[in-house]
């Protein structure tokens, strides 16, 4: 099988080449609006193409208000202090997800619990995260607390894993019943869509990254999603180091941070979002015809939950056991085209072996059987 599998992803790519897991795409208007930045000369934090960026993503998510960050984890930490995440807070998370979840959570100065996850969504499951409430925590009307030593549980952190979206009504009604307030790292799900509302919409804020790897790139970058303008605008002033507008003089009346993305980054990610429907049709085609591939054979392709629409950023297959996954690894790779497993949980990284979790026998299993395959867009000729 695996033979197969390399020969049919070496088919949907048409090249004997190296195949990447996704590597980005440049076919439109990003060399044209990268010359025009340069030539202005405003590269850095000030130039329109920041805001032409801004407003497009405010469109096309159907948000209120969406900030340009340097990197998604600089749009993940903003998303957390503007949630009133504290030093010294817990905030519950999966640890099945990408390292910058957690590296957010500890600049904050707050810890993990991760609670498990959904075999649904791949992303935090909401019975397992009332489960872990109930025999964890209490709820009064100032907040969440940790039974075992009364510290405050401020937020939930769900990743739309792959960019398949979350169970978020569900979520959302446990945040309610908890008092938490719910902030989604929507990373990899930018084009993903929960009953109709785009990711990172739903929760009291969201993030978005653009990093090289993602649907679209502006080579680093990321986006703060708010539903609520007044939040939305000081989201922006803290992201631009709280500087007072004036002609001339510098005052700033908080502590902010110098998260602001460059002009250059935005002109690109201009470009990028003209060719965004181009990508999710390119790319809900790859996923199909995966799909069709293994559709008789002993390897499971993850779909989308049944309430969703997802963006399918990375594809990936359920493996029948972690011997076939290993060698399915193992030839792909050696054959040059490029798989990986998922993540090592995060409870298993030095500095978070210590955090509260619960069993999280879903994510250990997911952990030992699921493998990501190539899914750059692509132009299918079958």
């Amino acid at each position: 099988m695996s033979a197969a599998v390399v020969s049919f992803i070496r088919e949907l790519y048409r090249t004997n080449e190296f195949i990447p897991l996704h590597a980005p795409t440049f076919a439109g208007n990003e060399l044209k609006y990268v010359t025009e930045t340069i030539q202005s000369t405003f590269v850095s934090s000030v130039g329109k193409f920041v805001d032409d960026f801004e407003r497009k993503m405010e469109a096309f998510t159907s948000t209120t208000k969406a900030i340009a960050t340097v990197n998604g984890t600089a749009a993940l930490h903003t998303a957390l202090y503007m949630a009133g995440v504290k030093a010294g807070d817990y905030v519950i998370t999966q640890a099945l997800t990408f390292v910058a979840t957690c590296n957010a959570l500890h600049h904050m100065g707050a810890e993990p619990i991760f609670v498990d996850v959904s075999k649904v969504s791949l992303s935090l499951c909401p019975v397992a995260l009332d489960n872990y409430l109930t025999d964890n925590a209490f709820s009064n009307e100032s907040g969440c607390y940790h039974k075992t030593n009364q510290r405050r549980i401020s937020a939930v952190v769900p990743m739309h894993t792959f960019g398949h979206p979350a169970e978020l009504d569900e979520l959302v009604a446990v945040c309610s019943k908890w008092n938490l307030i719910l902030v989604e790292d929507a990373a990899e799900s930018l084009g993903s869509y929960y009953k109709g509302k785009h990711t990172g919409t739903i929760g009291e804020l969201g993030a978005l990254s653009f990093n090289g790897n993602k649907i679209i790139t502006t080579g680093g970058g990321g986006m703060v999603l708010c539903r609520d303008a007044e939040l939305g605008a000081r989201t922006k002033h803290v992201t631009t180091t709280a500087k007072v507008p004036h002609p001339y003089e510098f005052f700033h009346d908080e502590p902010g941070f110098n998260y602001r993305l460059p002009n250059l980054n935005a002109a690109l990610g201009c470009a990028q979002m003209e060719m965004l429907p181009e990508f999710l049709k390119q790319k809900r085609q790859l996923a199909q015809a995966y799909k069709d591939f293994f559709v008789d054979s002993e390897f499971s392709f993850v779909n989308e939950p049944d309430y969703a629409q997802s963006n399918y950023w990375l594809n990936a297959v359920i493996c029948p056991d972690t011997q076939s996954r290993d060698q399915l690894l193992k030839t792909t790779n050696e054959s040059g085209v490029m798989t990986r497993p998922i993540w090592k949980l995060m409870h298993r990284l030095p500095m978070f072996q210590h955090a509260h979790r619960d069993k999280l026998e879903v994510s250990e299993w997911i952990e030992g059987h699921l493998i990501n395959l190539p899914s750059s867009p692509t132009q299918l000729v079958l």
